[in-house]
């Protein structure tokens, strides 16, 4: 494959924007050479700039479940367009997404609309904080909330540490109410709320990770979090920005029999738009200005746009529920791919829940940041620049899950295994 229009595209884009992308993630750091630009998608395939054609695992990070260019959803984008792009005044279709935000998760009673998943951990925060009358907040290391202040922090040495900011910019004021742990750790959970959990206002963590690559917590784990955040009266979040609607149609909370206080929801919920929602219970929630005190607002929040592409992917997910074909596809894909790292002596670990999974380049399993953290990032940028060489277009980091749609095919699932087979084999032949 050839992608010498793509290096003049990102050679142009770093003389206009830091980088030469709008989100760090797209710049292929982790894994070397330039990044692909899109020309466009379809379905379960992307098409560049230069003409090569890839099987994609990324879905725009999670959005895509019902495949690029759903006709339906783009004809409710397009309905909603020609009536105005953006009112700055309540529509109905918001009321409309609501509803099946809130059927879908019964642990939410009240929803608000914002525009990113990162505006929606913001808010849940300073919601719980507000609720509660505390400052100090506990997240997992490895476990990814957005580019809030407050959230961009990274583990010290301890099991258990006052957050240090994790960007320039973050100050140590901000990062200081931020308590850092590690996941699946229940015992330093406890200890800590024990200590402190009268000046603790929410713990909040993904409860299937993604974004250290898929991690699964343990069942004491999760019992832990809820039992304790009862005892002590602290607010537990689940960000389901990347699971919700995912690994089913409640989220990750369905599969895992926890309801959380309060969830925030993102990438599925607007259709592949820019949309999100945080919502809890009605006495929480209704702490929420012009209910309560607690300051939120967003000009384009509910955006007319994003709201018919978010509710029309949410009803067709419960009319044509394709999570148990995704089930069997993630099945399929999760060990064709473990079957070819080890008959060809790869060392690797499969973690998978649902449509979301990650083949870690790792000898143990993963529950962790400092047991993913382990993993052999340099095996990874080879396997992926050999899956792009082969039309297949995997995350660019070790760190990150992979998704599929419903459009994918057991086919598309077979030709991915034979793809990596392939490039395990040429890996033992050149030992």
């Amino acid at each position: 494959m050839e992608f010498k229009k793509s290096q003049a595209a990102f050679e142009r884009a770093r003389k206009l924007i830091p980088g030469g992308v709008n989100s760090p993630a797209r710049a292929f750091g982790a894994v070397g050479g330039y990044p692909l630009f899109i020309e466009r998608a379809k379905g379960a395939y992307l098409f560049d700039i230069d003409g090569n054609q890839f099987i994609d695992y990324i879905g725009s990070w999670g959005p895509m479940i019902l495949g690029h260019a759903e006709p339906r959803v783009i004809e409710a984008i397009v309905q909603a367009a020609e009536r105005g792009t953006s009112y700055g005044a309540p529509t109905e279709n918001e009321s409309r997404i609501a509803e099946l935000i809130l059927h879908a998760f019964p642990s939410m009673q009240r929803v608000r609309l914002v525009s990113s998943g990162t505006e929606a951990t913001m808010s849940a925060i300073r919601v719980a904080r507000g609720c509660t009358g505390r400052d100090k907040i506990i997240k997992f290391s490895g476990c990814y909330h957005g580019h809030s202040d407050s959230l961009l922090v990274s583990a010290g040495s301890a099991a258990a540490t006052l957050g240090v900011p994790d960007s320039p910019g973050v100050t140590t004021g901000t990062s200081n109410d931020t308590i850092v742990l590690n996941y699946n750790d229940p015992d330093s959970l406890r200890n800590v709320l024990h200590q402190h959990g009268n000046s603790i206002a929410a713990v909040i963590l993904e409860p299937v990770v993604g974004n250290m690559g898929t991690v699964i917590p343990s069942q004491t784990f999760l019992q832990t979090l809820r039992e304790e955040t009862l005892r002590h009266g602290v607010i537990l979040i689940f960000d389901e920005v990347m699971t919700g609607f995912r690994v089913a149609y409640g989220g990750a909370q369905a599969i895992l029999g926890i309801d959380p206080d309060m969830t925030t929801l993102g990438k599925i919920v607007g259709g592949g738009l820019p949309l999100a929602a945080y919502g809890g219970k009605a006495e929480i929630m209704d702490q929420v200005m012009p209910a309560g005190k607690v300051y939120q607002a967003g000009t384009l929040s509910g955006n007319p746009l994003a709201t018919a592409a978010g509710a029309k992917t949410l009803e067709i997910l419960r009319d044509e529920p394709p999570y148990e074909y995704l089930e069997s596809l993630g099945s399929r894909l999760a060990d064709g791919l473990q079957r070819a790292a080890k008959l060809h002596g790869v060392t690797t670990q499969m973690q998978r829940v649902g449509s979301m999974m990650t083949l870690f380049f790792n000898d143990q399993p993963i529950v962790d940041w400092p047991t993913a953290d382990r993993s052999n990032r340099a095996l990874f940028a080879k396997y992926f620049w050999g899956l792009i060489e082969r039309g297949v277009y995997m995350p660019c980091s070790q760190f990150e899950a992979l998704f599929f749609s419903r459009t994918h095919t057991t086919e598309d699932i077979d030709r991915t295994i034979a793809a990596a087979e392939d490039i395990f084999s040429s890996w033992a032949t050149s030992r």
